[in-house]
């Protein structure tokens, strides 16, 4: 599976920077699902998929620092795009984190 990070226009890559941003043993974590992905793509077993609106998934795990979410769409088969990161803070997405993924999605479908 090939992973991209969402850019912005400017070329900055707001998930790099909420990655670089977390304490080392959070960032490695960060880079073990990372890896984990483009080995085993969505047959990946340390972190849970889950269903958010449409096409719009996120992924879930446990890190030294807590829990995190990915926020990703499939541009292809073997293509995903991570849209937002952020820390786990309550059991349902917060509705900003979600919106805010959601209009980063239908950017990069073009929709």
């Amino acid at each position: 599976m090939k992973v991209n990070f969402y850019e912005l226009p400017s070329g900055r890559s707001p998930i790099e920077e909420f990655i670089e941003s977390l304490p080392k043993g959070d960032q490695a974590r960060f880079a073990e699902v990372l890896v984990g992905l483009e080995q085993f793509g969505l047959a990946y077993s340390r972190v849970q998929f889950k269903p958010l609106r449409g096409k719009l998934w996120e992924i879930k795990f446990s890190s030294p620092g807590g829990g995190f979410r990915m926020a990703y769409v499939l541009v292809t088969a073997e293509e995903m795009v991570i849209l937002h990161a952020f820390r786990k803070s309550t059991q349902k997405t917060p509705l900003r984190d979600l919106d805010l993924a959601e209009k980063r999605m239908k950017e990069v479908l073009g929709l």
